[in-house]
This record gives C-alpha cells, sequence and structure tokens, in this order.
C-alpha cells in the first residue's frame, strides 16, 4: 500500500482575519450584478477581505472565467471559454467609477484560442477604464498572449501605468508549475514591454515554497533586473485545493523580510515580500513608488 503523502501544518502568521463589513459585501454584490469576475474571487486569494473591505480595492479578471491552461498552482477553472464579451470593457469602466478607485488592476485568464491572445479586449479595457475615470492608474495583468509580439505592442500601445506579468517561479520549477508559459518567454516578454513604453513600470511576481533553493530565488531576481523589471511582489504558495501541488516549505516572514532586502539592493523600485503578498497586493502605493523612483532619475 502507497504511503499517504503528508502536508505540513500551516503556521500562525498565515491565518488571516475576516472583514465582511459593507464595502466588502456591496463591493461583492455590485460584482455579480454586472456579471463581472475578480481574480480576488477565483485564485481564491487571501487578501479579499482586507482589499474589498478595508482597501476598497480590487482585480478584475477579464476575457471570461474559464481559462485554456491548466497550471498546477491555480485555481481558475480551464477549459473552452466562451465567446468574448465585447461589452465587457464597458461594464469594467463603470464598476471601477461606481466603486471610486484610484488604482485598478486588471487581469484575464489565458486565451489560447484566441489569435490575438486576448489583447484586444484588454486594449479596449484599459481604454474604457480611462475614458470613465481619467484619475485612476490602471495596471494590466496579462497572461503571455503566446509570446506574440504584436499582441503585446496592441496592448501596450494602450498606455497602461503598470505592466504586470508574473514569472511564478523559478527556473527550474517552471515546467512542473506552469503550463504552456516557458521562464525563458515571460522575461522576453517583459523586456519587450519595457522597449515598447520605456516610461511605463514593469513587474513581476514570484511565489516560494515549491520546492526552489535560496540560490534560485535570488537567480530569479537577478534575470529579472537584466530584463529591466522596476517592480518584485514575493509570496508565500498556498495549496488551492488536493489537485494542486504541495507546499513544499513554508517561509517565516523573517526570511520574507531578508528577501526583500535582497531585492531592494538589485535595484528594484519597489519591492513587496511577505507570506500573504500576492501580485495585486497594495498595488495602489506600488504605482506611488514606481513613479517617484521615475521622478527622481529624470
Amino acid at each position: 500500500m502507497a504511503k499517504k503523502e503528508e502536508y505540513i501544518r500551516k503556521p500562525e502568521w498565515l491565518k488571516i482575519k475576516l472583514n465582511t463589513n459593507e464595502n466588502y459585501t456591496g463591493l461583492k454584490k455590485l460584482m455579480r450584478e454586472r456579471n463581472l469576475h475578480t481574480v480576488c474571487e477565483e485564485a481564491k486569494c487571501p487578501n479579499i477581505h482586507e482589499c474589498w473591505a478595508v482597501r476598497r480595492t480590487a482585480t478584475f479578471m477579464i476575457l471570461g472565467a474559464v481559462c485554456t491552461r491548466a497550471c498546477r498552482f491555480c485555481a481558475v477553472k480551464t477549459g473552452l471559454p466562451n465567446e468574448l464579451d465585447l461589452q465587457e470593457p464597458e461594464r469594467v469602466a463603470e464598476s471601477v467609477r461606481l466603486m471610486n478607485l484610484k488604482h485598478a488592476v486588471i487581469t484575464a485568464v489565458a486565451r489560447d484560442d484566441l489569435k490575438d491572445g486576448g489583447a484586444a479586449v484588454f486594449a479596449e479595457t484599459v481604454r474604457a477604464v480611462r475614458r470613465e475615470n481619467p484619475f485612476t492608474t490602471i495596471e494590466v495583468l496579462p497572461s503571455d498572449m503566446g509570446g506574440v509580439y504584436e499582441n503585446l505592442k496592441m496592448l501596450m500601445d494602450a498606455k497602461p501605468d503598470i505592466l504586470n506579468h508574473n514569472i511564478e517561479t523559478v527556473r527550474s520549477l517552471t515546467p512542473r508549475v506552469r503550463a504552456r508559459a516557458t521562464y525563458d518567454r515571460s522575461l522576453q516578454f517583459l523586456k519587450r514591454a519595457k522597449e515598447l513604453q520605456p516610461d511605463i513600470p514593469t513587474k513581476s511576481s514570484l511565489m516560494i515554497g515549491l520546492g526552489e533553493t535560496k540560490e534560485e530565488i535570488i537567480e530569479t531576481m537577478d534575470d529579472l533586473r537584466a530584463h529591466d523589471v522596476d517592480i518584485m511582489t514575493i509570496g508565500q504558495y498556498l495549496q488551492p485545493s488536493k489537485k494542486h501541488l504541495k507546499v513544499q516549505k513554508y517561509y517565516h516572514p523573517d526570511e520574507f523580510a531578508e528577501l526583500r532586502e535582497i531585492a531592494m539592493s538589485k535595484g528594484f523600485s519597489h519591492v513587496e515580500a511577505g507570506p500573504l503578498v500576492r501580485s495585486s497586493y497594495h498595488a495602489d502605493e506600488q504605482v506611488n513608488e514606481a513613479a517617484k523612483a521615475r521622478q527622481a532619475n529624470a
């Protein structure tokens, strides 16, 4: 009989205080009324109560709720997506206005079924949000869009305030953790974004606890900086269900603090690192930090 796999007990510092005040319930109601999806809900983000109830921020997930990829860390549904909803950009823009957001994050499922990877709808969503909310800063978090240059150019031409694309894990673990994506394609995607719009900050996120070494984490920092990435976030991988990859290690907050110091010494303009940090965590602060760094270097 095969030995049953052991699961590491979740440490105290990962326990979350739930806050379901009227901001939280109101935001949830708004999303359902407008048939919008958020990565906060779909990816079971641990910060949803803080962001929705306290900070009044949310990450919109466009292009449907079904992803064409089946990454082994992600809780978003996979399968054959529905047809495009061409009214979605306007609904997102209206919701940003009703929520009175200072900073909006727009992400999407991977749409490998589309020639443009969803770039046209992504770009139109950025333009719609900007038309309706001229003082709201906009961050986009796309997939690699198949690594096609024209798809990325279409999105960058819409001029978001931050381009965020996640490296997700270290080079050695990428084939096991990510579906279809490659480590080098993600680095190239980030570099091309900077070449297309040098004034737009780029950002990437790394989740740890999947079996990587400290040396590999530092190597990933160096790779991101070598491809002109400005902002980095580092967070703890949490297993969303039993069918996903198991956690190999829970990093202590002190270890995250050390990694943040190392990353900042590499030259990133802003680094968020902590057990509950996710790609869009405190994104409103990051855009301000990036703007200050640009002004200081001007």
